[in-house]
């Protein structure tokens, strides 16, 4: 008889609470509470109510009092996945994102629903992000540049590469540190990586032009010459008196005109220092290596001496890094 009168009293509230007459809501669940205390829909119903009032932390306190309950008397799994997932959602009104996903997760394992799987991408995404901004330091970020360009004038490009990378996830914003990455991966031959930076670097500063002048020198590197012509013409665009652009956008012309092997070879070979390289035994062994090992690039890339040989024979367009 109590358990049935219970039930009516459920109904009483759930009428009062579709039309928002929340505290009509709360004593009709009350009493159903009082009748049957074992039943936790009572409570996870009451719990509504005072989330739909903005009353959060009486909406968690129900919710765990509902829990317990459920647990004493072996409530049906989906009730008690309920209770956890109202938990979730009013810490997650409360912007308390990480008490939100545990309770969405304690959810899951009583009864996963697609809905709430959704939910919790939604929120983690949210931490990710704050986490993101809450690292940003743009003093730190200046401090972590300065090592890298220290150990870029030392030659060791991939601790520098190290370096600006913190530096950018200090300050993300600073087009500058893209430009700076770039020029390292430059000079470990990875110009897909360069480009890469060289875009975002353009995306965050379009008038900064050293951004279009290494993108100019890696598509060059790697022998897209209409593109690498049209990035340096929009630094000439930029700067007109820029020598470096000026540079750039014609050689890119020459060789997108005259790229055939046999005019590349003989322009490269009327230089002396070309004709050193390639007659130098080491040099002659390292490119051998290159042809069968690519990943044997990378290593004798940390011998600045070599390293500039290698450039020179990439600038001559003799050999090509893809």
């Amino acid at each position: 008889m109590a358990e049935e009168q219970a039930l009516k009293e459920k109904e009483l509230g759930n009428e009062a609470y579709k039309k928002k007459e929340f505290e009509t809501a709360i004593t009709h669940y009350d009493k159903a509470i009082e009748l049957d205390p074992k039943n936790i829909t009572f409570r996870v119903n009451k719990a509504a109510v005072y989330f739909e009032q903005g009353e959060f932390d009486q909406c968690i306190k129900e919710c765990e009092t509902a829990v317990e309950v459920g647990r004493e008397n072996r409530a049906d799994y989906k009730l008690i996945a309920k209770a956890f997932a109202r938990l979730g959602n009013a810490y997650s009104k409360q912007k308390d994102y990480k008490n939100a996903i545990v309770f969405y997760n304690k959810s899951l394992s009583e009864h996963r629903t697609s809905e709430l799987a959704s939910k919790v991408k939604q929120i983690e995404k949210i931490l990710k992000e704050e986490e993101r901004l809450a690292y940003i330091n743009p003093e730190v970020s200046l401090e972590e540049k300065q090592k890298g360009n220290e150990s870029f004038k030392k030659g060791d490009y991939p601790q520098a590469i190290k370096f600006y990378t913190e530096a950018i996830k200090r300050n993300p914003d600073d087009a500058k540190l893209f430009s700076n990455r770039a020029a390292s991966y430059t000079k470990l031959l990875e110009f897909s990586l360069a480009l890469k930076d060289c875009d975002e670097c353009i995306r965050l500063d379009p008038t900064f032009v050293k951004g279009y002048l290494r993108k100019g020198a890696s598509l060059l590197a790697m022998k897209k010459m209409s593109e690498g012509a049209k990035a340096y013409q929009k630094a000439m665009d930029l700067d007109s008196n820029c020598q470096e652009a000026i540079d750039g956008y014609r050689k890119c012309m020459m060789d997108h005109h005259g790229s055939d092997p046999e005019s590349i070879q003989k322009r490269a070979m009327s230089d002396p220092e070309i004709q050193q390289i390639l007659g130098d035994p080491a040099m002659q062994l390292i490119l051998s290596q290159m042809q069968k090992d690519p990943r044997a690039l990378q290593e004798h890339l940390k011998n600045p001496e070599i390293a500039a040989k290698i450039q020179k024979l990439l600038q001559s367009g003799l050999i090509a890094i893809r």
